[in-house]
Order: C-alpha cells, then sequence, then structure tokens
C-alpha cells in the first residue's frame, strides 16, 4: 500500500506546486497560501474517494488541512 503521507504529498505538488515550490509534509498549504479553500475542498474529495472514507464538514478545518501531516492524521481518523 502506498504511504498515505505520500500520497497526499504527491497531489498536493501535482495540483498545487509549481518548480519553484519546495512542498514537504510540514509546508503551511492553507496558512501560506499554497491552498486556498476551494482547493481544499477538492483535497478533501480526492481523500474520500481514494480512501473510501466520509470526512466530515466540521472536521474539515483550515487546521487540520493545514499541513500534508495533519492531513494524513485527519485521514488516518476515518480509515478502518
Amino acid at each position: 500500500m502506498e504511504d498515505l503521507k505520500d500520497v497526499i504529498l504527491e497531489y498536493v505538488i501535482e495540483e498545487y506546486g509549481d518548480e519553484d515550490d519546495k512542498i514537504t509534509y510540514e509546508t503551511h498549504l492553507i496558512s501560506g497560501g499554497l491552498v486556498d479553500s476551494f482547493s481544499m475542498v477538492s483535497l478533501k474529495r480526492f481523500l474520500e474517494v481514494k480512501y473510501k472514507i466520509s470526512i466530515p464538514d466540521e472536521d474539515a478545518s483550515p487546521e487540520a488541512f493545514d499541513s500534508v501531516n495533519k492531513i494524513a492524521d485527519l485521514v488516518k481518523r476515518f480509515i478502518s
């Protein structure tokens, strides 16, 4: 199975990064301006489809989506 953090990082780089961005597991995605609220919804949907989970809207906060590490922690809560 692919590593969860690597899948998320690859998606973020492919969808929101460019060659000048040095995106890591700890890069501030929301507060750093790399991902906006519309992009966060797309990322949430990608994760729900990929991992066959449902992330409640109240758990999908900008803070929970502010780094790859935080997103991975969130997703792990809903994977059975």
